[in-house]
This record gives C-alpha cells, sequence and structure tokens, in this order.
C-alpha cells in the first residue's frame, strides 16, 4: 500500500481550465466519497485551492490508481481524459510526501510563503478525517505535514513581507493604482480571504472601504469588527459606481457580477475607469468583461507574475525550505519505516513468548517441587534470555529498515520463523 498523489496546479493548467476541477468545502464530502467509491483506493484527502486541486490517495496499486484518479478528474472537469494528461502530475511513495511537504511549507504556492495554504491543508484533512476518508497512513502523513509547514514559518523567512493572496492582490492593486491613498474601495467576500484583504487596505492606510457578501451579517460582523461600511447585494450597483477598485475573491462556485453587469455600471460612471482585482478559482467576474472601455481586470494569472517579480528577495529562504522539508522527508521516511517492520517485530516477540510459556508448562509437572519463588525465578530467568536473545536481531531490523538490506532481513526471519 502506497501513497499516491495526483493533482493539477496553476503551473500544469490555464486558469480556465483549473476553476473548472475546483472543489469547495461544501462539495469536498462527495469529492471524498466519489473518490472512495473505487476499487483501488482506501484512503483519501482532497486539498482543492485558488492554486491547485490534488487528491492524495493510499493505493494498493500504483497504476490502477493512477487510471481512476485520472476518470475522476475527467468528470470534475466534464473534459475526455486525453484533454487532461498532459497537464496532470502525480507522485507516489517518498514523492508523494516530499511534494505535500513543500505545498505545506508554501514554496509551492503562486506566492511564495503565504500562510493560507497551511489553513487549507489542516482543513482538507479535518473534512477528510470527518469523513472516514482519512485512515491511518494519511493521518501520519498530513499530521507531519502540519508540521513541516509550520516549522518552515518559525525558522526561515518564508513567512515574511507579501506572504498571502489577499495581502499579494493588494499590493498588486496599489502598484497598478499607484497608490491606495483616497481610494474607494469595494471588497467582494467576507470569508478569509476578504478578511485577509480588508485587514491589508487598513494597513494601507484606505479609510474607504466597503464590503458585500451574499449573507449581510457576515458582512455587516466583518466591517464592525475591522472598520469599513457594509453593503448589500441590492446595493451592489451603487457602490461599483462609485468606487475606484473592486477586490474579489469568494468562494462562490459560479460568476456573481456578469459582462452586462459591468456594462450597466460603466453607464453610470460617466466614463470614469474602473480596477477589478479577481482572485477566485472560479473567477467571481466575467473575465469578457475586461473588453469593456474603461474595465481593467487582473486575475490569478496577473497575481503570479507579480509575485513572481518579487521573487528575487526570497530564493535564499526558498532553498532553505526545500533543505528542512528534505530533512524532514527523511524523518518521516524512518517513521514509515519503523512502523513497517513493528508488527514483524510484535509477531516475532509473541511468538518466542507462546513457546517459552508454552515449553514452561510442558515441564511444570517435573517441577513440582519448586516453590512460588523460585518458580517466579524460573520464569524470569527464562524471560530474560529469551528477551536477550531476540534483542540484537531487533535492533539491526529497525535501523536497517526502509533499506534493501533491511527488506532482505525481514524476509530472512519470516522464513526462519515461518512468520
Amino acid at each position: 500500500m502506497s501513497v499516491v498523489v495526483v493533482g493539477l496546479n496553476h503551473r500544469t493548467v490555464p486558469l480556465a481550465l483549473l476553476e473548472r476541477v475546483t472543489i469547495d468545502d461544501a462539495r469536498l464530502p462527495k469529492a471524498l466519497h466519489d473518490v472512495l467509491s473505487h476499487d483501488h483506493v482506501s484512503e483519501a484527502v482532497v486539498l482543492s485551492t485558488c492554486n491547485r486541486t490534488e487528491v492524495y490517495v493510499v493505493a494498493e496499486k500504483f497504476h490502477p490508481a493512477y487510471g481512476d484518479l485520472r476518470t475522476f478528474f475527467s468528470e470534475l472537469a466534464f473534459a475526455a481524459p486525453e484533454e487532461l494528461a498532459d497537464h496532470l502530475y502525480v507522485h507516489d511513495a517518498d514523492a508523494a510526501a516530499g511534494h505535500l511537504f513543500r505545498v505545506a511549507s508554501g514554496i509551492d504556492s503562486a506566492v511564495v510563503g503565504e500562510a493560507e495554504i497551511l489553513g487549507q491543508v489542516r482543513r482538507s484533512w479535518e473534512i477528510a478525517q470527518t469523513e472516514g476518508a482519512a485512515g491511518s497512513q494519511l493521518n501520519l502523513l498530513f499530521r507531519h505535514a502540519l508540521e513541516v509547514g509550520k516549522r518552515a514559518r518559525t525558522e526561515t523567512g518564508i513567512g515574511r513581507h507579501v506572504a498571502s493572496v489577499s495581502t499579494a492582490a493588494v499590493a498588486m492593486a496599489a502598484q497598478r493604482l499607484g497608490s491606495l491613498e483616497g481610494r474607494s474601495i469595494l471588497v467582494m467576500g467576507a470569508g478569509e480571504m476578504g478578511e485577509g484583504m480588508v485587514r491589508a487596505l487598513a494597513a494601507n492606510g484606505v479609510s474607504d472601504i466597503r464590503i458585500a457578501n451574499r449573507t449581510w451579517e457576515n458582512a455587516a460582523e466583518l466591517a464592525e469588527r475591522l472598520g469599513g461600511t457594509p453593503i448589500r447585494l441590492a446595493e451592489l450597483d451603487a457602490a461599483l459606481s462609485e468606487v475606484d477598485l473592486l477586490l474579489t475573491g469568494t468562494g462562490a462556485n459560479s460568476m456573481i457580477i456578469e459582462h452586462s453587469d459591468i456594462e450597466r455600471v460603466m453607464r453610470a460612471r460617466s466614463d470614469r475607469e474602473i480596477l477589478v482585482v479577481d482572485v477566485a478559482v472560479p473567477r467571481d467576474v466575467d473575465p469578457a468583461a475586461a473588453d469593456i472601455p474603461g474595465v481593467t481586470i487582473l486575475d490569478m494569472d496577473d497575481l503570479r507574475a507579480f509575485a513572481e517579480a518579487g521573487m528575487s528577495e526570497r530564493r535564499r529562504e526558498v532553498a532553505s525550505v526545500e533543505a528542512m522539508c528534505a530533512e524532514e522527508l527523511e524523518r518521516y521516511l524512518s517513521v514509515i519505516s519503523a512502523r513497517g517492520v513493528a508488527p514483524l517485530v510484535s509477531r516475532l516477540h509473541e511468538q518466542s513468548e507462546e513457546i517459552r510459556v508454552g515449553e514452561l508448562d510442558r515441564l511444570r509437572a517435573r517441577l513440582g517441587d519448586l516453590d512460588e519463588r523460585q518458580l517466579e525465578a524460573l520464569d524470569a530467568l527464562t524471560k530474560g534470555i529469551v528477551a536477550k536473545l531476540l534483542h540484537q536481531p531487533t535492533v539491526r531490523l529497525k535501523d536497517a529498515a526502509g533499506s534493501p538490506r533491511g527488506e532482505r532481513l525481514a524476509e530472512a526471519l519470516r522464513d526462519l520463523f515461518e512468520l
């Protein structure tokens, strides 16, 4: 049984295809059960963010499991398997663990070092646990991955400066507009992304922040907590006709603002330009609206280019995190190897104890003249002899676990003792 990960991310597919395979938290349970319905999968965790959709599974056989997951992605995207084949990446065993460690540490993100990914990894794992999809192997892997992510952010500088999609979106908007000072800004969404944008705007000294959300209470609560003006969706056109910038990053499954909505708003703006930064996946604003005069739309592709331009300061930190991930992978593999030989070692000790007890029982009639104290001494003596005989083979087997030599020793042990 091996861990396999199959996925698509911001580097392997265009945004238009990535948003077709994005799965929000509400749909994750069904996705998990769809994956588990395949014969060659016994555990599963689905990780879907604005940068990636990945499926981690425990598979008995690699090739059948890969075929199952390719089918899963094809059905998700409503595309033929051949259309996705060149875009899918796959890792198994050690490489799958190493990939997850890089994801959790933030160095595989579009915005390198971004903070949101660690929470997204944790939430995906928790949902898989709740649905009974994650078992002992994936629980061990994801627990270790979260440790790696935390260590990356406390022991390196990977999380300094622009370290989230929301703060990067605000920084990109500020660069495009020259400054946010004196600007009127509408934030669409009151979830994690929206809150991050509002915080970043407030840190930039923006005073006119309007917050719209499908649930009015959430918009009002965020506005009261961080400062701003809540906007009802019925008032969206009026707000868009006044603001200089729209920032949006909701978790909606379909577009919220259509081409016709933007056309209507632009007529009310009297030729005043508007900048739209849409970092939602799938997108909240119809990208075709960028053809309307006076409208500029920036999306996740633009954000990735913006983040890449600022990567020079982080190259050294990325190398440090890569080294740390390699070190953690070694530690993880040693744990996995030890767990792998543990049942064999346990069975050897159990069999030896059965033989020891059986021999004492067989000879008990001949030991009838021994008192209780002498019998206890004899029991302790035989236990000690067995323990000493098994100590060195056990230590050697555990030390060699995970290596070709360890496999040879384990196989020899099985043959010699019929385990």
